[in-house]
């Protein structure tokens, strides 16, 4: 005679096995736009815990080689979307967003240490305001046509809160900046349409944090300030996926 399981062990065994449940989808999808640089992988981390909490999440990776093809390549995976789109640009990906944010799938603007600009501006403009006492401009190399960071300054005007061995592979892996990028002017301005959230990092060395606390200001932005580096996506993923959540009001609609 085989034995008898009870119905509570059968339930045990068969939950055990099924392991914990998931996270039920969410009705917005997050999309990510890295910075000059740096490629997508920077994301991994955030993108994981969103992930995790039910988000569809898509990363860009777009070439930082001219401004309109960054846009390109971010509308085409705001396409590929299941959902109304967060979407959230770093740095140079704050000038990407906040042309690709008209796009009417967009629901919300999420800006991380990023440029946001008016229109008529671009990241050089931007970057010819000058910089208060005790704040610092990213050092950049100009190489042909393109704007590198220092490679001997990377580590601590980058990412100096995040692993030395990780940030010294960043500086030798850079993405080349286009000058066409940084100079073109951005004539489509999502944030004077769409709800803006801007994180503000105080320990900046490449956007200057006066800098972001004035473009935050002029975009009407709900603001956040966080004692980070740059690079805050690798040194404080959880506080950057908690921001990007509270972009989600989809629950209150």
């Amino acid at each position: 005679m085989k034995p008898i399981i009870s119905a509570l062990a059968a339930i045990s065994i068969a939950t055990a096995q099924a392991g914990p449940a998931a996270s039920a989808e969410k009705t917005l999808s997050i999309v990510l736009v890295h910075g000059a640089f740096v490629d997508g992988s920077g994301w991994k981390a955030t993108y994981d815990i969103l992930s995790d909490a039910g988000y569809e999440v898509l990363v860009v990776q777009q070439p930082t080689i001219a401004l309109r093809d960054d846009v390109a390549e971010t509308e085409r995976v705001i396409a590929k979307a299941r959902h109304p789109v967060i979407l959230v640009g770093h740095s140079y990906g704050g000038m990407i967003i906040t042309e690709a944010g008209d796009n009417p799938k967009v629901r919300s603007l999420v800006y991380l240490a990023a440029f946001a600009p008016d229109a008529g501006e671009s990241v050089s403009t931007l970057a010819e305001a000058p910089v208060p006492a005790g704040e610092h401009k990213a050092p950049l190399v100009t190489e042909g046509n393109y704007l590198l960071v220092d490679r001997d300054k990377f580590s601590t005007s980058f990412a100096a809160d995040v692993d030395v061995a990780t940030t010294r592979f960043m500086g030798a892996a850079q993405l080349p900046w286009g000058l066409q990028a940084v100079q073109t002017k951005v004539n489509r301005v999502a944030w004077k349409a769409k709800p803006t959230y801007y994180m503000v990092t105080s320990e900046d060395h490449m956007i200057p944090p006066t800098a972001q606390r004035n473009m935050a200001q002029r975009s009407g932005a709900k603001v956040a300030e966080l004692k980070s580096s740059h690079a805050v996506m690798l040194s404080h993923p959880r506080e950057v996926a908690a921001f990007i959540k509270s972009a989600d009001t989809s629950a209150a609609d």
